[in-house]
């Protein structure tokens, strides 16, 4: 799909230039107002009006962890940890990296998020060692480290600031592949949503913003479990003009939300695993 679809339909098409990163200091990219918010801010849409944003960076609420919230971080922590200890060629076992969890925040089922960590953890683990041992059969005559670098090109968890953009200071995205110029996003336990594309194409304009590189296509990447049984799908596609304009319009508005001061309605419905829901609803008294 990558090669034969996307590729070529992002060299056709190709972006406008105003709306690559590198463009920050002109519209529409640059900020209208001079607050910075997270990048988890800008892109959510869990909560249609946005009273999410202002509960947490205009009334500084904190939110409440729920059980899906909790094993997100955790397989998160799986995945990225699971990943640099193999490029870096460290040999830390799973139960030693378990034993290093802070669950503070954290609710939920202990036993049952180990036993789904352990089934990434190894799920990475292993593939991470299949494409290694397929790299060595086409490069004979390659380095360790050049295995490493062709085979998971990846930069993890990797620290950048959003703050060209309107976003905070500190921000770290799931994956970036430097090879192929696709960034990465994990969820956890979730169903696809077009919103989630959102996330991605941000930290493709931010990481543009910084190191003036064209990022064309995003993915993100859902993996949920069917009882103990883990189940990945991929949602690649081409960062469009029309997704960056989307970004660029939840940004503007979530940042008008923190500048202004301005309190959205409530939602007609609200889900109640909404971290924010005791907290939206208190403010209502």
């Amino acid at each position: 799909m990558l090669i034969h679809k996307l590729l070529p339909i992002a060299r056709e098409v190709g972006v406008s230039l105003e709306l690559r990163g590198w463009n920050w200091h002109q519209p529409p990219l640059k900020p209208y107002y001079d607050v910075k918010i997270p990048m988890y801010a800008i892109c959510s849409k869990f909560c249609p009006t946005g009273r999410d944003v202002f509960l947490s960076q205009v009334k500084g609420k904190k939110p409440i962890l729920n059980s899906n919230v909790s094993l997100g971080k955790i397989l998160h922590g799986a995945v990225s940890d699971s990943l640099l200890n193999f490029i870096k060629g460290e040999k830390i076992e799973f139960e030693d990296w378990w034993s290093k969890i802070k669950w503070e925040g954290l609710v939920g089922d202990r036993e049952s998020f180990k036993r789904k960590a352990k089934i990434v953890w190894d799920y990475v683990v292993n593939a991470c060692k299949a494409k290694y041992i397929h790299s060595s059969t086409e490069q004979p005559f390659a380095s360790k480290h050049d295995l490493i670098a062709s085979s998971i090109p990846f930069l993890i968890e990797h620290k950048i600031s959003g703050e060209l953009l309107g976003s905070s200071g500190y921000i770290s995205f799931d994956c970036y592949d430097y090879l192929r110029c696709i960034m990465f996003d994990l969820k956890v336990e979730a169903k696809p949503e077009e919103w989630y594309r959102l996330f991605p194409v941000g930290y493709a304009l931010v990481f543009e913003s910084i190191y003036e590189v064209p990022i064309d296509i995003c993915c993100v990447v859902y993996l949920n479990f069917i009882g103990d049984r883990l189940v990945i799908k991929k949602d690649l596609f081409f960062a469009n003009d029309e997704l960056r304009s989307w970004w660029i319009e939840e940004r503007d508005k979530k940042l008008e939300i923190v500048a202004q001061g301005r309190e959205p309605i409530m939602p007609k419905k609200c889900d109640q695993s909404c971290i924010y829901y005791h907290a939206c609803r208190e403010d209502q008294k």
